[in-house]
């Protein structure tokens, strides 16, 4: 049965159609990735979705007691108290509950007839289970539990929400959102505001979900790891594909080829016959096979092939070789107020290093690379820059600080004033904006429009040197590809700051971890950073067992006998066969079934890779949905598997 079914949506905003008629549906474990290119309506379809906007025309409806959950960009408010209890309030139905409890009390304390009082008694006592039950599903252990996964320290959960800052603030209303457990997710653009620490948590957390998820991100890899399935905005309308992102480019892709050799095939048919016509038509010997092929011309299909946006197509100018010190960072330190970011740190960027900045929010990360760029002027210590470094710096701040009545070529020109204008213009087309769009206000400009002409502003002054802050936020996933392709031919140094994991693996060599004011250096790309965490974290915990264990045997003085020590091991084999026997047979149950449906999968795929396979659409179909409902199924078999682990996990931990 459908979660949601949205039927003929049709949206406009005076001639800019965004919807015409569209119609999909989510299933209850859905988890769609919404991809479009920015201003086709991404935001606009998760607003509709979430009930915050209507279509013109056209309806959607819910499962009957379905719940959703929107986080969308920018939050309004939270609600008022602390931390912890504005998280807790968001949950419905905790104060209908209480009241009710309340209501029923008193009804028990006033009542006299003995019949009531029992009937009362129970109704009360039917109340405190539910609500035992609603403490442990949405319970402040289990709120406090989110909120420190999203980066919260314990002192932070008594802080009011009116103290809370813009990205915090943001956090909160996810914990929110992820501690009502609501059967769909809409999110949009939710890591804008996580650091790496926090959206390795995150990504975990949505990953063990089993509920249905609608998301919007520019960041490729924590996308393809969160999705079965993609809704993309087209120039032809909203479309369907099964799978990840990636998948979604393949079959996109396959499907432009496919077509157009269809159309190629079509097209030259329609020639054919249409020279027959000319040729043959005046003739009386062959009138009638002309006029049967014009019919046959008439009933031919119309095969439309399809379009493709426009994207930012651009790459670096050549730059002269820096000296083999970039910059160097000598005894840096740097206090707001009480606040000490940094306190003696040192580092040095050498030529050619790809240089991610990583840490926890309020780490100082922003701060590093305003320190290095001039913008911001150390305590103490010195930031060195070395010979024949040429700096240049984007950071999101930077494309809000665009002159609003400047049209954009008036914005980027004085950059250039050694060049023609067509060269400004070729510039500015690379980044989609061409004729009469370059004389566009800025302050008419969308989020995604003004870092684009940011990233322009970057392009006409050449630096070997690149500082790099947050530079795919307000973009969209295509323009976020293509800068890291850009990047990656950049023949300068580059030092950056991102939350995105497709950003930082595809561009870095060398990730720099910034915490309690020191920065300490870790080779590799982020998986090869987060790996070593993991290790490091593992290892703790290895050693604070160990010493547990040994801390037992010290007080333990008890004697036992051999005979005595081998009945109490039967005895537990015994009950650790009686509790784990059960799970281990459900986990290898189930183990086998996903064995079954990954070959069927396999073999299904090996089938849909077959480009003949689409010219039989009655073929295609059933193939192609025995894949999604494959995967539907998968999905369910490694819920089901992770949650009996996690029993067995737990179950061993007791008998332990």
């Amino acid at each position: 049965m459908s979660l949601v079914i949205a039927q003929d949506l049709s949206l406009s905003y005076g001639k800019k159609v965004l919807f015409d008629s569209d119609s999909f549906t989510l299933g209850p474990k859905d988890r769609v990735g919404l991809v479009g290119a920015n201003g086709t309506g991404k935001s606009t379809l998760m607003k509709i979705l979430a009930g915050v906007a209507q279509p013109d025309s056209g309806s959607l409806t819910y499962r009957r007691r379905a719940r959703w959950g929107y986080l969308p960009q920018e939050i309004a408010g939270l609600p008022e108290g602390t931390v912890v209890e504005a998280v807790m309030s968001t949950v419905p139905g905790r104060d209908t509950l209480e009241t009710r409890l309340k209501e029923t009390e008193e009804s028990l304390s006033a009542a006299t007839d003995e019949e009531d009082q029992l009937e009362l008694a129970q109704s009360l006592a039917d109340l405190h289970a539910e609500l035992d039950d609603f403490e442990n599903r949405f319970g402040r252990h289990h709120a406090e539990r989110i909120l420190k996964g999203l980066g919260f320290k314990d002192n932070d959960l008594a802080k009011p929400t009116s103290a809370l800052s813009g990205g915090w603030r943001m956090r909160a209303a996810l914990a929110g959102l992820l501690l009502q457990d609501p059967d769909l997710l809409l999110l949009d653009e939710p890591t804008n505001h996580l650091d790496v620490p926090t959206l390795a948590w995150f990504d975990g957390f949505l990953r063990r979900s089993s509920k249905a998820l609608v998301l919007i991100s520019h960041d490729r890899d924590f996308l393809n790891r969160q999705i079965n399935r993609v809704v993309s905005l087209e120039l032809e309308g909203v479309r369907e594909y099964a799978g990840n992102y990636d998948d979604y480019k393949r079959l996109r892709a396959e499907e432009k080829v496919l077509l157009q050799a269809r159309a190629e095939k079509v097209e030259n048919r329609r020639a054919e016959l249409q020279g027959f016509i000319d040729r043959f038509g005046a003739k009386a010997t062959k009138a009638k096979q002309a006029q049967s092929r014009a019919k046959m011309l008439e009933k031919l299909e119309k095969v439309q092939v399809l379009e493709e946006r426009s994207t930012m197509k651009f790459r670096f100018p050549e730059v002269d070789r820096s000296g083999r010190d970039v910059v160097t960072l000598e005894g840096i330190t740097k206090r707001y107020g009480a606040q000490t970011v940094y306190d003696g740190l040192s580092g040095r960027v050498e030529r050619g290093q790809r240089i991610a900045v990583v840490g926890a929010n309020g780490a100082g990360k922003t701060t590093l690379l305003r320190m290095v760029a001039g913008e911001l002027v150390p305590d103490s210590g010195t930031v060195t820059i070395g010979h024949n470094v040429v700096v240049g710096y984007y950071a999101q701040h930077h494309a809000d600080k665009l002159d609003r009545q400047n049209t954009i070529i008036e914005e980027v020109r004085p950059l250039a004033a050694d060049k023609p204008e067509s060269y400004v213009r070729g510039v500015l087309g690379a980044f989609l904006f061409s004729g009469d769009d370059v004389e566009k206000p800025i302050g008419v400009l969308s989020g995604g429009e003004r870092a684009r002409v940011a990233l322009a502003k970057l392009l006409l002054v050449p630096s070997n040197f690149l500082l790099m802050d947050e530079p795919t936020n307000h973009l969209d996933l295509d323009s976020a590809e293509m800068l890291i392709e850009a990047l990656k031919l950049y023949g300068g140094t580059l030092l950056f700051v991102s939350h995105s994991r497709s950003f930082i693996n595809g561009l870095c060599t060398q990730v720099w971890e910034v915490a309690d004011g020191k920065l300490t250096p870790h080779p590799g790309n982020l998986d090869d950073y987060l790996y070593h965490q993991e290790q490091q974290r593992l290892k703790a915990e290895a050693a604070a067992g160990g010493a547990s264990a040994a801390r037992g045997d010290t007080a333990s003085s008890v004697a036992m006998t051999e005979k005595e020590r081998k009945r109490q091991e039967a005895e537990a084999r015994q009950r650790r066969s009686v509790v784990e026997g059960p799970l281990k047979k459900e986990i290898s149950k189930l183990e086998e079934q996903i064995a079954k449906v990954e070959a069927a999968q396999k073999e299904r795929e090996a089938q849909l890779a077959d480009p003949v396979l689409y010219n039989d659409f009655a073929r295609a179909k059933p193939l192609m949905d025995a894949h999604r409902e494959g995967k539907d199924t998968l999905e369910d078999l490694y819920a089901r598997w992770e949650a009996t682990q996690e029993k067995l996990a737990q179950a061993t931990a007791t008998l332990n």
